[in-house]
């Protein structure tokens, strides 16, 4: 029989572990006020394939939180961002952008805030204080199985005539932060004529992701340079498409992620950031999404990415920052794109 005292320290032992689970994502009275706010609103220019997942995992966390989302393609969030602000409604209690120079642009817009593990961060991948590497993520090439039997094997094979006839798909270079670094990297590590030699393909050119990688599944296109979480869903439902990470190198975009100073739900919003940068939460993100991560030390890495083979490509900053204008407009004349 148990004893009075085993069972008091069985009871005691039940209601300490949910307090320790949950001492990494805040206090105790953090995530009390962020119960009595009941929920949260949530702007992101990811994609909502990727960021319904990461929702539903936090929810099972913090049942009691609301998470209302809303997406939107990178350029158009910030105008939505920039014109809520304007006239003082501005609805998003977070708000999470792949370009972290636009990002900065309105970081006037964003409180103070660093998670209790603030110090883990790789401080090169932070637009500002106030903005966080929430989401992480890694360009790969992805083809469709079933069309082609001859896959390209590099960044390199994008150029090859035989994959020209608009078998791919390129996501426009000033679609957000994602593609700009993509477009950085073709240009910074493969060479300044690459856009040239690639765009001789004719590729087929999409607004985002989202529809670049449902056309590759409909047989559409056969190729196409992705962002790994973008084509990861389809990958796990079984769609007939193939991911690799090219040896030239993996481009990654590091988001920019802030809880607004209008938060209607500040601690909601606090709570959610916390849980999402949280070691918890980046594997969680790397594991069912296929992101990477910013932390100075990866919990883990997508399936088929091999760090000691493939070499993670970070923009420079003050370059991103610098070139995008002149760069993205010679990119467009380039691939014949008008916006």
């Amino acid at each position: 029989m148990m004893t009075s005292l085993l069972r008091a320290l069985l009871l005691a032992t039940l209601l300490v572990a949910p307090t320790i689970a949950h001492a990494q994502f805040g206090p105790p009275e953090l995530i009390e006020a962020a119960k009595q706010e009941g929920k949260l609103v949530f702007y992101s220019a990811n994609v909502a394939e990727s960021e319904q997942p990461v929702i539903e995992a936090f929810n099972k966390r913090f049942p009691f939180i609301k998470v209302e989302f809303l997406r939107a393609p990178g350029n158009q969030l910030i105008q939505r961002v920039k014109t809520e602000a304007a006239a003082g409604k501005l609805l998003a209690d977070v708000v999470d952008h792949s370009d972290r120079a636009l990002m900065l642009e309105i970081a006037d817009l964003f409180q103070d805030y660093a998670p209790p593990n603030a110090a883990d961060y790789i401080p090169e991948t932070r637009a500002s204080p106030k903005l966080w590497p929430r989401s992480t993520v890694v360009w790969a090439i992805a083809y469709n199985s079933e069309l082609v039997k001859d896959p390209p094997k590099s960044w390199a094979d994008l150029t090859k005539p035989e994959y020209g006839d608009k078998q791919i798909g390129q996501v426009i270079a000033p679609s957000g932060g994602t593609t700009w670094t993509r477009a950085m990297f073709e240009r910074q590590v493969l060479g300044e004529d690459y856009w040239k030699k690639q765009a001789a393909t004719k590729p087929l050119l999409f607004p985002s992701n989202a529809p670049t990688s449902d056309a590759l599944v409909r047989g559409e296109i056969s190729i196409a340079p992705l962002l790994y979480n973008a084509i990861f869903p389809k990958l796990r439902d079984g769609a007939p498409v193939k991911v690799f990470f090219a040896p030239e190198g993996a481009p990654v975009t590091p988001f920019a992620a802030g809880i607004t100073k209008t938060a209607a739900h500040p601690n909601a919003a606090k709570l959610f950031m916390n849980w999402c940068l949280s070691e918890e939460g980046q594997a969680f993100m790397i594991k069912e999404i296929g992101n990477l991560t910013s932390l100075k030390k990866a919990p883990l890495y997508p399936e088929g990415f091999d760090p000691k083979v493939v070499k993670v490509w970070v923009p420079n900053y003050d370059q991103f920052v610098k070139l995008q204008h002149d760069w993205i407009e010679e990119w467009n004349k380039t691939y014949g794109y008008r916006q």
